[in-house]
């Protein structure tokens, strides 16, 4: 009898030992049991992407998104943040280096498969390019940031131009003899923007969802075909109004509109829409016709440039889990998507792998990794390996360097 006992025991503990081995016990079961909340687990990957070639260098990467494909695509500035020192190839006094083209493409290795973008005949390249989106007809969208930028620019995934929507330099401003800005027709322009942060298109319905942006306070909605503009909306789903807000503050009550920049309008897989509101720390929900549903607040004390700069969404078929870039506090959040539960975040300031200075676009492949960009000196896109679920043991994790023991 003792010895089927001590049989038996053991076969249990190799079968235990197996299956967390696998994946199936261990920290799920014991999240279970301690009644933790569970998160998902990130490594950042130091190797990757690969060296760029031709002696390129990255500008503010300033934009990210991932294809049908697992390509990754990357808009950044280029020359325009490059000094003489870093432009010897180009500017023929050395043998390194030159400002990578704006649109560069990266297969699932690292490796650059494809580059393009800058100034042509028959569109107007933003002063300043900010976003990029592939959509599901594979047309790259592309908005601007810059001082005159007050369109969109559309391409097919080779760099041919394929529409514009929108006119430069028609979102001009004064000042009054208050000397408080004036506006043209601003954030109720049905023909064009307000330096516009961040594109996405919604296959379904065949619109586009404009974060509408840097000078005006507003989310549109376009016919993707046509550009024609849909329907628009501002904080709350009210009219958007361009009124001066004043600085942010924490202890105020919060704000009627949004402040600049309506920094990211990205629309979930049953039907929500994500407006990151980036200096008033908060996430507002809407429904595509712009009813307001809800909104959250992050590191709501976070003054200057905000917390909430880009979300991407977990790539399980719920979305559970909503991924916030921000790029102040230099941290990933991670929130659950039901409720809008803070959960944990990760992330530093710094310029080791895993660090950031000034993290600034998100997103997501098919695996569950996230490819982050850097503006400011950060000029780097870095990829974070999805390691599956584990127990939320901190709200902060730090610097997730790979386990190497």
């Amino acid at each position: 009898m003792k010895r089927n006992v001590w049989i038996g025991t053991a076969f249990l503990a190799v079968l235990g030992g197996l299956l967390v081995a696998q994946g199936f016990l261990g920290r799920a079961a014991m999240a279970a049991a301690q009644g933790k909340p569970q998160a998902p687990r990130f490594e950042v990957d130091p190797f990757w992407p690969k060296p760029l070639p031709n002696h390129w260098l990255l500008g503010n990467t300033i934009g990210v998104t991932v294809d049908s494909q697992d390509n990754v695509w990357l808009v950044h500035r280029g020359a325009a943040n490059l000094n003489n020192d870093e432009r010897g190839l180009e500017l023929k006094i050395s043998e390194c280096c030159q400002a990578a083209p704006p649109v560069l493409v990266f297969d699932k290795s690292g490796k650059v498969v494809r580059s393009w973008g800058g100034p042509g005949q028959g569109f107007d390249w933003p002063a300043s390019n900010h976003g990029v989106f592939v959509d599901h007809t594979g047309n790259v969208w592309i908005g601007g940031n810059g001082p005159g930028d007050s369109h969109i620019v559309k391409f097919t995934r080779e760099g041919k131009f394929v529409a514009q929507y929108g006119k430069p330099n028609v979102r001009a401003s004064g000042k009054n003899a208050q000397g408080n800005p004036t506006f043209t027709a601003g954030s109720n322009d049905p023909d064009n923007f307000g330096r516009v942060a961040k594109i996405t298109v919604d296959a379904k319905q065949n619109e586009a969802y404009i974060a509408d942006g840097y000078l005006n306070h507003r989310v549109a909605v376009l016919d993707a075909a046509s550009g024609k503009m849909k329907r628009y909306w501002g904080a709350y789903g009210a009219k958007p109004d361009d009124t001066p807000l004043g600085p942010y503050d924490p202890a105020a009550p919060p704000a009627k509109q949004f402040r600049n920049p309506v920094h990211c309008a990205d629309l979930s897989n049953d039907l929500l829409l994500y407006v990151c509101d980036r200096v008033n720390d908060r996430i507002q929900v809407f429904k595509p016709d712009g009813t307001f549903v809800n909104e959250v607040f992050l590191a709501k004390n976070t003054k200057a440039a905000g917390s909430v700069w880009d979300i991407a969404f977990s790539k399980d078929p719920q979305q559970r889990f909503i991924y916030v870039a921000d790029g102040q506090n230099n941290r990933i959040h991670i929130v659950e998507r039901n409720g809008m539960r803070y959960l944990t975040s990760f992330g530093d300031g710094g310029r080791y792998p895993g660090q950031w200075f000034g993290v600034h676009s998100i997103a997501v492949d098919s695996q569950g990794n996230i490819y982050t960009t850097e503006t400011y000196e950060g000029k780097r896109l870095q990829k974070f390996v999805y390691k599956g679920l584990a127990p939320v043991n901190s709200e902060y994790q730090g610097t997730v360097w790979p386990n190497t023991r």
